[in-house]
């Protein structure tokens, strides 16, 4: 997996042109019905799951596409009908599905029959980072990388495809621009709403939250002490990740974890997990992967602070509340690749750190006095609170009921 990248995505893409095609053509014949599609390319949970749950209680009926054992095993613990997306069974559910629900992209299904459905994009965090047409990473392919017409045809083709997203819910009316910017959408098709990923962070009490949290993670990694430190770096594009540990930053972590009797979990990209598979995994220093937790968004409420460099985690903190503590050895080079929708230093209020001596530095400073952790709670919590409009734990309900303002206003439309 860590081997992947746009360009060699993209050069998928344009192979299978011929497909899409083909596609296009069956569900141009293939009725729509009242049926629903769910997928999530980061497996059973995110915003599809809390929409799921959402549109059960409304009687929807729905089934959700897989493309491996774990996903279905996941989703018959939660008593959700599956089907492979890339069967014969998941394209037909796809081409006759009235509404189709993602959270990364169209592959989160049978990508080739998602035309003339009611598409509801959930997307899977706030970008930080660009993305979508705001990147030139989107663009980017392994055949002709310099070729500008190449560049030009994919540019067009994701434009096409994301034009086809019929509701994005946007966490705040500053997220809203991104989105428009990043998915070449119009106003309309864009509602603030929260995003459902993050209810799970605002149901019920902060005790409750944290109780749950705990539960899961000791379910998941074994009994843990009382302060738990998640490392969540994000997805180079392929390229290697330079803030990986020396073996020398893994003993300055050991020692300061073990003087503040804490745990430092590794929750790395699913597409650069390689890089940690060889961590001193002790038990102060334990990996987190999607392999063995899909969505880590249920756990956040039993974390003690979070380390990350460009994730969108940086924003959901805030509304555990959290610190968050940024560790950015490659700064200048990734924004120069990738860019930020902001100024890095207005989100990590020039306190990030370009080396793992600086963070634990940090960290330790955190866990010996109070009034540094609460600054840093409420420097966090300000931070989310520029993002994140709702914190009500409705934002499901918002987005379910907008689909079915859109849903009856298309029909409505539709016998005039």
């Amino acid at each position: 997996m860590g081997s992947f990248s746009f360009g060699a995505g993209n050069a998928a893409k344009l192979a299978r042109i011929p497909l899409y095609a083909l596609g296009r053509l069956a569900t141009l014949v293939i009725p729509r019905t009242d049926s629903w599609v769910f997928g999530c390319g980061a497996g059973i949970g995110d915003g599809p799951l809390e929409l799921w749950r959402e549109e059960q209680r409304h009687g929807v009926r729905a089934v959700w596409l897989v493309d491996n054992d774990r996903d279905a095993r996941d989703a018959a613990a939660l008593g959700i009908p599956t089907r492979r997306k890339h069967s014969m069974g998941g394209f037909l559910a796809t081409a006759r599905a009235g509404v189709i629900v993602v959270s990364h992209g169209f592959g989160d299904v049978n990508p080739y029959a998602v035309s003339g459905a009611f598409i509801v994009q959930l997307w899977h965090g706030i970008p930080l980072k660009r993305i979508g047409l705001d990147s030139p990473e989107t663009v980017r392919s392994r055949f002709l990388p310099r070729s500008a017409l190449v560049s030009r045809v994919l540019a067009r083709m994701y434009r096409y495809a994301q034009s086809r997203i019929s509701l994005l819910p946007a966490a705040s009316h500053l997220i809203r621009g991104r989105l428009e910017s990043a998915f070449g959408l119009p106003d309309e098709r864009i509602v603030v709403s929260g995003e459902p990923r993050v209810d799970v962070l605002s149901r019920g009490t902060a005790e409750e939250r944290a109780a749950n949290a705990r539960a899961l993670l000791q379910a998941t990694v074994g009994e843990l002490p009382e302060r738990v430190l998640l490392y969540a770096p994000t997805w180079r594009d392929g390229e290697p990740d330079p803030a990986v540990p020396s073996a020398a930053d893994w003993r300055a972590l050991t020692q300061m974890l073990e003087r503040h009797d804490a745990a430092l979990l590794i929750r790395s990209h699913p597409l650069g997990a390689g890089a940690y598979a060889s961590a001193d995994v002790t038990e102060r220093v334990r990996l987190l992967g999607s392999d063995a937790l899909r969505d880590v968004t249920p756990a956040l409420p039993a974390m003690t602070g979070l380390i990350t460099d460009y994730s969108s985690l940086a924003y959901d903190a805030g509304l555990v509340p959290m610190p968050v503590f940024f560790l950015v050895p490659d700064l200048e080079a990734y924004a120069e690749r990738r860019g930020f929708y902001a100024r890095f230093r207005d989100v990590a209020a020039d306190d990030d750190q370009r080396s793992w001596d600086g963070v634990v530095r940090q960290i330790d400073e955190m866990l010996s006095d109070p009034d540094v952790l609460a600054a840093r709670v409420a420097r966090a919590e300000r931070l989310s609170a520029k993002v994140h409009a709702f914190r009500d734990g409705g934002n499901t309900q918002r987005v379910h009921r907008a689909i079915e303002r859109r849903r009856a206003a298309a029909r409505r439309k539709g016998r005039r």
